[in-house]
């Protein structure tokens, strides 16, 4: 079994854009997220984004007048974001995401994990430990905002085989295999070089965070609640710090 790090680098880092629908496409979702929840630096505020990978939630909050501390472990979902950056003014920084404090000002304003990040810890501890640690971060009025696959509820047969992409040089699927805490992702890659096809596979764990959980943890840490959402398997959960 790979490491989250080694299942990045050496499968989805290179199709990461593509597999999620497209870099236009999730800059504008990203965009209209942050707008519609009044997403908007008080006054060049810090923003620290967990799992940043290639930018989709740092470059619209550097729109938004925040600086950006854009976190995370694979230098080439980071590269892509550097590419893009122009003047924003955004820092990417290549560490695990529970070590945001070290790169981070005593408080920001706010923290974003989103895009499925939260699962990629390796325990209910990293979850409530990252928590903690974002509500120390945090200014009086901040904010922190997770998004994250609910993996909860149990796929059967079938439908444990997902469609992620595909065109005409690629063609992404992913099986999921679930266990007591953690959902094992089996990632299957054909692509296509020179008229010949190519086999790439892989697999990580995710783990199995409860929305309704996650919700007590915040409130146990200290947060009040503004949004809490469960659509189509996808948590959202906006948290203040009083």
């Amino acid at each position: 079994m790979a490491s989250v790090k080694q299942h990045y680098d050496q499968l989805l880092a290179p199709c990461y854009a593509w597999m999620a629908g497209g870099w236009d496409v999730k800059i504008a979702e990203n965009r209209a997220f942050f707008h519609a929840h009044g997403v908007r630096s008080r006054g060049a505020g810090t923003a620290v984004d967990l799992g940043a990978g290639c930018g989709f939630q740092s470059i619209p909050l550097a729109e938004s007048g925040f600086n950006v501390i854009a976190v995370d472990m694979n230098r080439s979902l980071l590269a892509q974001l550097k590419k893009n950056v122009g003047r924003l003014p955004i820092v990417a920084i290549e560490d695990d995401l529970l070590n945001f404090r070290v790169h981070a000002p005593p408080t920001v304003e706010l923290i974003v994990c989103m895009g499925d990040t939260l699962t990629h810890l390796v325990s209910s501890a990293q979850v409530e430990k990252m928590i903690g640690q974002a509500f120390r971060a945090l200014a009086e009025n901040g904010r922190l905002i997770l998004h994250f696959r609910d993996f909860t509820r149990e796929l059967t047969g079938l439908q444990r085989f997902i469609p992620v992409g595909s065109d005409s040089r690629r063609i992404f699927t992913c099986f999921l295999e679930y266990e007591k805490d953690t959902v094992k992702v089996h990632d299957i890659v054909y692509e296509k070089s020179a008229g010949r096809w190519t086999l790439k596979k892989s697999f990580f764990r995710k783990l199995r965070i409860c929305p309704r959980w996650t919700e007590h943890c915040l409130q146990k840490a200290g947060f009040d609640l503004e949004v809490y959402e469960v659509q189509n398997a996808m948590a959202t959960i906006v948290a203040r710090k009083p």
